[in-house]
């Protein structure tokens, strides 16, 4: 029996977990959320599909498998993500290196303004 990939929650989604939100060629990944522990393609869909709010995943469980590839449906740690430069390390498939104004949303990152 073939491996089985997560469902990934979303509105309108295609084949390749692009939503309605984010439809472009490279939005092509799905973030498991800390919250629920569902796939879903985006926060926005997140929103408008759970009855709960966001929860970022703090930095100590950054190990876990939390990013699906919606290319070849790899998943990926969050560190493997945030250091692969929007390409998956799997298939090679472009990520939206725009992604990153968003990870403020996923990923409980480091604070910088300590200095």
């Amino acid at each position: 029996m073939p491996p089985t990939t997560p469902e990934v929650r979303g509105l309108n989604l295609d084949p390749q977990t692009r939503c309605v939100h984010y439809h472009g060629p490279t939005d092509i990944i799905a973030i498991k959320m800390k919250c629920c522990a569902t796939y879903y393609a985006c926060k926005d869909c997140h929103d408008a599909l759970a009855n709960h709010p966001l929860e970022p995943w703090p930095q100590s469980e950054w190990p876990t498998q939390a990013i699906l590839c919606g290319s070849c449906r790899a998943e990926l740690t969050i560190s493997a993500y945030l250091e692969c430069n929007s390409v998956c390390p799997n298939c090679h498939s472009a990520f939206n290196p725009r992604c990153r104004n968003h990870h403020h949303f996923y990923f409980a990152l480091p604070r910088t303004d300590l200095f």
